[in-house]
Order: C-alpha cells, then structure tokens, then sequence
C-alpha cells in the first residue's frame, strides 16, 4: 500500500499513443515529509502520518509547535495518516515524492472532499419529481407525504428518509483510476477521470484497495 497527498489543480486532457484524448485531473503532490511511524509493538497497528504545506509556527498549537521542535521536523499544514505495509522502513524527517509512490499504470483511489452546495431541497439533493402545476395544486417542490401513522405509536418521521439538507463537503473517495502520467519536474500527477473536490483542496491518493480490474 502507498499513498500520497496533493492539490486538486483541475482537468485537462492528454493523448495516448493511439492518439485518443483522455481526460485527466491534475494533482500538485508537494514531496511529503514523514512526521511519524505507528508501529504494532507500540499503536497496535501500521501507518505513517504525512505532513505536506507550509505553515507558520505561530498558527500551530504550542504542544504540537513544541513536538515539532524536539523532533526537528517542520511544521506541515495538512496531517494523515496512511495505513501502509512496511512503514517501518521509513523514517521520520524523511520526504516521499511522487515519483517514488507511484508510476504510470498505477491503479488508485483518490479521497477528497466534495463540492459544498449548502441547504438543499428534496429535488436538488434526491432526484425528486415535481408535484402538479395546474389547477392550484400549490404543492410544487415540496417533500410530499412521509407516509407514517399516526396512530399506534408510528406517529413519527423514520429514520433514513430523505428530506431538505445539506448538500454535498462530504468525504468521498473514487475508485480504482488510472494514473496516466507521473511529471518529478513539476510533482505532478496525472489520473484519468474526475476525483472529489473543487480546485484547490486537498486529495489523497493510495493504492486501490479493491480488485485492479477494471478501472476506468
């Protein structure tokens, strides 16, 4: 298992040796420091928490400014972790970059946070249909009967149903892409189709955690 951090540049396209254009999100991935190693003697589990971002100290809490310090490494602006076979070949203050993670034809899931679209209505946010338009109805985009008794204790909305909210700035993750290009220049990795997110934000990319068959 590798893994990765980055920004979400945008999409553009490339083409192939056949000369068919494929659409691919641009991902800046930053060479990553390694901040810390979880170890199964110790955590119970392993993984390696990566660090990517400048930042300044006085924007880090003093306990973590302070842990900083005595390790010697730098403060970062974005920490995860990742659950990685062999993280205690790594070392801390050590930095992965993305040509050492990955290659081309690698296949990935890429985790993100989707697009904020605030409170929505049942229409937007399920795929509802309409109510009529004529004859003053006057029952047009509304949620529509919740089906419930009211008698016998069923007096009640169930849980699960779909209603107004809030929609979308929710973790998402894509599965099993293709990682059509790897630029070490310019830490840059190309990854056919669409990932979470608007342009900007962070992502992380690791190795699919499903079958490699099939990708997109």
């Amino acid at each position: 298992m590798k893994g990765i951090m980055g920004v979400k540049l945008g999409m553009t396209q490339v083409f192939d040796e056949d000369g068919r254009a494929v659409p691919v999100t641009v991902i800046h991935a930053e060479p990553n420091q390694v901040l810390r190693i979880r170890t199964l003697e110790r955590d119970g589990y392993e993984a390696v928490q990566l660090g990517v971002g400048a930042i300044k100290d006085r924007k880090v809490a003093y306990a973590n400014r302070i842990d900083y310090q005595r390790r010697g490494l730098n403060p970062a602006r974005y920490v995860r972790e990742f659950r990685l076979a062999g993280a205690t070949e790594l070392e801390p203050g050590q930095y992965v970059k993305v040509d050492q993670v990955f290659q081309p034809g690698d296949i990935v899931d890429v985790i993100g946070t989707s697009k904020g679209k605030g409170f929505a209505g049942v229409i937007k946010r399920w795929g509802f249909h309409r109510g009529p338009t004529t004859h003053g109805s006057k029952y047009h985009r509304r949620v529509g009967s919740l089906g419930s008794r009211t008698s016998g204790g069923g007096g009640r909305v169930h849980p699960g149903r779909k209603l107004p909210g809030r929609m979308g700035h929710r973790r998402v993750t894509t599965l099993r892409l293709k990682v059509v290009r790897v630029d070490a220049d310019r830490n840059l990795l190309l990854i056919r189709g669409a990932v979470p997110g608007p342009r900007g934000s962070l992502v992380m990319v690791r190795d699919s955690v499903r079958n490699q068959k099939g990708a997109v």
